[in-house]
């Protein structure tokens, strides 16, 4: 059963070689490829070349499942089951994902949280209003790095800035080398900006905290109020939150763009390496350090602390990574005590079952 009468072909939908390779082995009569467009309450709207269609795991993916991550995600390509007459289809499996935006889960549990999978360009919105803050841009950066997509970060609401250059200027000496662009999502030049990035089946996504505009911006793109938006407070600066879901939108002009609730909470997921990729300026100096694991805090010699006593560095910006490389210290550390619990929980069970089996003799 379809829940629309709007086709696309899988290259629309952003299918690839990639792809098709992976479906192969899963290929039946009766099981098609499709891409997931939007999850609420565990029953999934995925878009296929027959069709929109609503979907719920099945029971085998159920089992194998042992964390969030291995659910669907919005962006996910997965393998369809479809059975004449039946009202819901399958989800038998998750086709790899070449790149995906994770989170730590708010809270106090130690899981992986996917925002969106398969994505070709993540925008880093930040608002020009009360919103900014380089800090928290830096940790976006971090995020976006990691997540294989390429990272741009998008600076919206302009017009309520005094000085744009400046803004600007200040976000490229963080930015790593990820284009950063100024726009006012209300106005023509914004939505170019944003239409650059697409083609024919390559996804975008958006995210930032809630109000930068972004349901604005896919309005824009997409021609039509697909998105509700809110209405600006007395002062002009802070937009109501209005997306509450994260949602996959096949734009009339070519592309794809995913559209994210406001992330309140950005917990880093498994850092690794794109600390050095969102802080390079760092990563260079401490190759000067005297120590090869310097943690530039107490140690003597250390050529990143020496750049910031010389004004080379600012030592905020020291800051910021010393604060997210804690950060993902704690996580691994987490990460480690999880593990050893879960050797311990499997070793218990082991231990039972060999106490219940029939002793020989």
């Amino acid at each position: 059963m379809t829940t629309g009468t709007r086709t696309w072909s899988l290259a629309e939908l952003g299918w690839s070689d990639r792809f098709a390779s992976a479906f192969q082995p899963l290929a039946r009569p009766n099981v098609i490829p499709g891409r997931v467009a939007l999850e609420h309450k565990h029953i999934y709207r995925v878009f296929t070349e027959h069709g929109e269609r609503l979907a719920r795991t099945a029971g085998r993916l159920r089992y194998r499942a042992s964390a969030p991550v291995e659910y669907p995600a919005v962006g996910d390509w997965v393998a369809l089951r479809v059975n004449p007459g039946e009202v819901r289809s399958s989800i038998l499996h998750i086709l790899p994902r070449f790149s995906r935006f994770s989170r730590k889960m708010p809270g106090e549990l130690t899981q992986e949280q996917v925002v969106a999978a398969n994505i070709d360009t993540v925008f880093l919105a930040m608002g020009l209003d009360a919103d900014y803050n380089l800090r928290r841009i830096e940790r976006y950066l971090v995020t976006g790095w990691k997540s294989g997509a390429q990272p741009v970060v998008l600076l919206t609401k302009a017009d309520l800035c005094d000085d744009v250059e400046a803004r600007v200027r200040e976000v490229e000496a963080v930015s790593a080398g990820a284009p950063v662009h100024a726009t006012t999502a209300m106005s023509e030049g914004g939505v170019d900006i944003v239409r650059q990035y697409l083609q024919p089946g390559h996804t975008v996504a958006i995210l930032g905290s809630s109000g930068v505009g972004k349901s604005t911006l896919i309005n824009r793109l997409a021609g039509k109020e697909l998105l509700r938006t809110g209405d600006l407070t007395a002062d002009r600066r802070r937009g109501r939150h209005t997306t509450t879901h994260r949602e996959l939108i096949v734009l009339p002009g070519g592309g794809l763009i995913i559209d994210t609730p406001g992330l309140r909470e950005l917990q880093l997921w498994e850092a690794g390496d794109s600390l050095g990729s969102a802080f390079p300026d760092i990563a260079s100096l401490a190759e000067g350090c005297h120590f090869a694991d310097c943690a530039h805090l107490t140690e003597p010699r250390c050529a990143v602390r020496r750049a910031v006593e010389e004004g080379r560095l600012a030592a905020d910006r020291l800051e910021s990574y010393l604060k997210l490389q804690a950060e993902a210290r704690r996580f691994d550390e987490k990460q480690d005590e999880l593990a050893i619990l879960e050797k311990k929980r499997k070793a218990k069970i082991m231990g039972r079952l060999i106490k219940r089996m029939p002793k020989k003799g």
